[in-house]
């Protein structure tokens, strides 16, 4: 899948960027890295593991470890998102694949499925802090919609939360906002008792029939 768009280096400025979005396949999982790493590559940081393995073994992988766990999901042949490049350069990054993938999910008290359909999952968005206040999470989206499409999912769920006006730090930014999700066609189904920053997510759905 390639979804191209472009979009201005500087809002006056004459140059612009070359944008493309590709499954994060395990020929690009060294984009990946440099997305998600953290500079210290011994640090906890998730490598969107929480919602996809069990806590049993999300708790026991090391920093170091988590990386590789969750390079098997492309070596299984089931990319783990879409990473959006511009000029060449990694620069974003989307968690789409099935719903069911996500063992998290399957089990969650505070974000439960809504009916049977095989929804495909929107959890998380990051965007190297270079490449932020562009619109370039609108595109990202944009690609991980078009991804899921072409995977023949029925349905794209999304589980942002609502701002409700006030600025987000950029710590909970992951989860995307309602806003963000409303531009790209989601409609919001229902609250969930799920939050993030303190600030209540919703389940919101986008059918791709």
């Amino acid at each position: 899948m390639n979804a191209d768009a472009r979009v201005p280096r500087e809002p006056d400025g004459p140059k612009q960027w070359s944008f493309e979005v590709h499954p994060a396949t395990v020929d690009r999982f060294d984009d990946l890295t440099a997305i998600l790493s953290p500079q210290n590559p011994a640090a906890a940081a998730c490598w969107c593991l929480s919602y996809r393995i069990p806590p049993q073994e999300f708790r026991a992988l090391t920093g170091e470890e988590r990386p590789a766990r969750l390079r098997r999901y492309a070596e299984d042949g089931v990319p783990p998102g879409v990473i959006a490049y511009v000029d060449g350069e990694p620069a974003g990054w989307c968690s789409v694949s099935p719903r069911a993938s996500h063992s998290r999910l399957a089990h969650s008290q505070t974000i439960p499925a809504v009916d049977d359909v095989p929804a495909w999952s929107v959890v998380c968005l990051v965007i190297r802090p270079e490449f932020r206040r562009r619109g370039m999470a609108h595109q990202l989206l944009g690609g991980a919609v078009s991804y899921a499409r072409s995977q023949g999912a029925p349905v794209l769920e999304a589980y942002p939360i609502d701002p409700q006006g006030e600025r987000i730090s950029a710590a909970f930014a992951y989860t995307g906002t309602t806003e963000l999700f409303e531009a790209a066609g989601f409609q919001r189904i229902v609250p969930t008792t799920s939050t993030s920053g303190g600030k209540m997510r919703w389940l919101m759905q986008l059918s791709l029939d």
